[in-house]
């Protein structure tokens, strides 16, 4: 199994990772904003760091999604999955 270090002390299973997403380019959709914000409703919401979160990652384990923010910009994440 391979893992996606999203800072701090978190790591995800590269597998389950449906998406990283820009936050500054992103959340511009209201519809992505809504959607961001359903997800904090159901604490869906994980917050790797205290940091002002960059990026936030969609990630499904067995049907369940959670959304994690990180403080690492897209392309760093995208280019510690393709090492």
């Amino acid at each position: 199994m391979k893992y996606l270090h999203l800072g701090k002390d978190t790591s995800i299973e590269i597998n389950n990772i449906v998406g990283i997403f820009d936050m500054d380019t992103s959340t511009v959709s209201k519809h992505t904003r809504e959607f961001l914000r359903v997800c904090e409703k159901e604490n869906r919401i994980v917050n790797v760091s205290f940091e002002l979160p960059k990026s936030y990652i969609l990630y499904d384990f067995s049907g369940e999604y959670s959304v994690y923010l990180s403080p690492l910009n897209s392309a760093t994440l995208l280019k510690r999955m393709a090492e």
